[in-house]
């Protein structure tokens, strides 16, 4: 049974000496706004996600390459997709794979065999969804902004070791040198909402519903790396709030406004009639 009724939620995210999401136009800086305001993208916030998805044992299509699924061979989407060998992809995508059923996907591949042109007389529309079929998914999250502006720390470093060997030995070469950047001190929320109607189409359910919660929850374990160090990121809490009906009691912009979040992680709720928001930890 497909998701009962809409569902807004809200994350709050604490950084300490960190670099939440790398900007690679701008030397690998932490993401800033115009205004200078840090960002984590909505792509980097679904790429978590997956992964505590599939930590989980959900069934991923969009696998991080150094993260494959155990037994999972496939380098590229395609050959993932090709694998599959799906007769209806709408409908057996979305089965398949979580991610699909939750957040949508552009398949444009061909099917085996592919590559025959249809007849003129044939329904353009057949012929397109035989190498480019679109799912849109009911779960839709917004990139994470700072409460505040940051200012980035930028570090000098240096290699222990030449990457190539130098005429030299002992001298050292250019590449022993780079940069380090992180965010010292910051707070970062994100919105999120999940459609009723988009649901029935994936086959999105409520049980799936409480797989995104957890993996938000949790959304930083198993996610270190040298940029995040082992307890850098943390998630402080999740809102989460569940409408009475399936097109919701209010809009997701009054939902979500409804939450004032402060520079120190505390937050306060404004009361909506009629919806109690549900409060949880993180980790």
């Amino acid at each position: 049974m497909a998701l009962t009724n809409k569902i807004d939620f809200a994350v709050i995210i604490s950084v300490k000496r960190a670099n939440p999401n790398g900007d690679p136009l701008n030397g690998n800086r932490p993401r800033q706004t115009y205004d200078g305001f840090g960002e984590i993208s909505d792509v980097c916030l679904k790429r978590k996600i997956r992964n505590r998805l599939q930590d989980m044992g959900e069934c991923i299509f969009v696998q991080s390459d150094d993260n494959r699924a155990e037994g999972d061979e496939f380098r590229s989407l395609n050959d993932r997709f090709q694998a599959a060998d799906l007769k209806d992809v709408r409908a057996e995508a979305p089965a398949k794979w979580f991610d699909v059923r939750a957040f949508g996907q552009v398949f444009a591949f061909k099917k085996k065999g592919g590559g025959k042109k249809k007849n003129d007389e044939e329904s353009t529309e057949e012929n397109a969804d035989a190498v480019s079929v679109g799912i849109r998914g009911p779960v839709s999250i917004q990139s994470a902004f700072s409460v505040e502006s940051i200012a980035p720390d930028s570090l000098q470093i240096t290699k222990s070791v030449n990457l190539e060997t130098e005429k030299d030995p002992d001298k050292k070469a250019a590449d022993t040198m780079g940069m380090k950047h992180r965010v010292d001190s910051a707070i970062y929320e994100c919105y999120g909402a999940m459609n009723t109607q988009l649901a029935n189409k994936t086959g999105f359910s409520d049980a799936d519903a409480e797989q995104i919660k957890e993996a938000l929850r949790t959304l930083f374990v198993n996610d270190v790396s040298s940029a995040r160090p082992e307890g850098s990121m943390e998630v402080l809490k999740v809102i989460w709030w569940q409408h009475n009906c399936p097109s919701g009691q209010y809009s997701s912009a009054v939902v979500h406004r409804s939450l004032k979040v402060k520079p120190d992680g505390t937050y306060d709720l404004d009361v909506l009639d009629g919806l109690k928001p549900n409060e949880l930890d993180g980790q």
